[in-house]
């Protein structure tokens, strides 16, 4: 049996996972993150994470083929270097060799969303496919796509940014600084911003009540004053299934993957989101007279994704 690991850099923590050539995650190790800090004490606390792994798989170092690491950012899987990750305050950093400063192995590196994407492609809700996209749906949205087998990220590794695609011109401010991205109305942030708004306007709503039992809004709050007759809840689930079914859309038309797969945790809504969304792109899609059509489906890895993702980078290629 052949054992890779697989680390997923996030901005609030730092997983490690050992992965058996069967796909499976034997062990994990995890700390926080704790941005901001030196990029070199983040890097170490990564080796530490994918030794502890290691150890807490009771295997030892010579039993690793190799390491994959998923970042945040623009990363340069052939220099090794994360040019720019904003959220961790990373510029032109060096991350394969920090790494093999403490551990003699190969480490390969891609952008967390397309670490995501190839766990899902080799292991999840794309399996078998032969080319897939993969969203996730959290505090932004990401993306990646994977062509015959490989990770697709562009000339500039900054490829398949579908977030940042406009589906509203001259809507809401995303972070980027354009205005009326995909992003700022399909991502959970922007679901809240929604549901905020229209609390904002209709005061006796269900979703005010919800929202003031809970302390707080969330991108559940809207689905589930729906559930409980809440009109005003209602438009915003429709609007907020628009501009997702509009970005899908936006995406089979320029790849048409055999598979789109939607993750985060927006999509434990389930049927009552990927029904009306899938419906909505049926009528929209380019191809919709085609005898075959992307299928679209929920991510079944969730948060592993990232982790089995970058455990086999050494097999995605370019």
């Amino acid at each position: 049996m052949k054992y890779y690991i697989g680390i997923d850099l996030g901005g609030t923590n730092i997983v490690a996972g050992v992965v058996d050539e069967e796909y499976n995650i034997i062990a994990k190790a995890n700390t926080k993150t704790n941005c901001p800090r030196p990029e070199k004490e983040i890097a170490d606390d990564m080796a530490k994470m994918a030794i502890q792994a290691v150890r807490n798989a009771n295997l030892d170092m010579s039993d690793i083929e190799w390491i994959g690491i998923g970042t945040p950012g623009i990363a340069n899987s052939e220099t090794g270097i994360i040019e720019r990750a904003s959220n961790l305050g990373f510029k032109n950093t060096p991350m394969v060799k920090y790494i093999q400063e403490t551990i003699d192995k190969p480490v390969f590196i891609e952008n967390d969303a397309n670490a995501a994407a190839y766990g899902e492609y080799v292991a999840g809700a794309a399996k078998g496919a032969r080319n897939a996209v993969c969203i996730t749906l959290g505090t932004g949205v990401g993306a990646g796509v994977v062509i015959d087998g490989k990770i697709y990220s562009g000339s500039n590794f900054a490829g398949a940014e579908i977030g940042h695609t406009v589906v509203q011109v001259d809507g809401a401010q995303c972070s980027c600084g354009r205005k009326g991205c995909f992003e700022a109305y399909s991502s959970a942030t922007g679901l809240i911003r929604m549901t905020r708004e229209a609390m904002a306007e209709c005061p006796d709503s269900i979703m005010n009540k919800m929202a003031e039992e809970r302390g707080k809004v969330t991108a559940r709050t809207s689905f589930d004053a729906m559930r409980a007759g809440d009109n005003p809840a209602k438009v915003v689930v429709d609007k907020y299934i628009k501009y997702l079914a509009a970005g899908i859309t936006n995406t089979i038309n320029i790849f048409q993957p055999d598979v789109l797969c939607i993750g985060g945790g927006v999509c434990n809504e389930g049927d009552p989101l990927l029904l009306p969304v899938k419906e909505l792109v049926k009528q929209e899609v380019f191809t919709r007279d085609s005898e075959k059509n992307t299928d679209i489906v929920i991510a079944k890895l969730g948060n592993d994704a990232g982790i089995i993702g970058a455990a086999f980078l050494g097999r995605a290629g370019k």
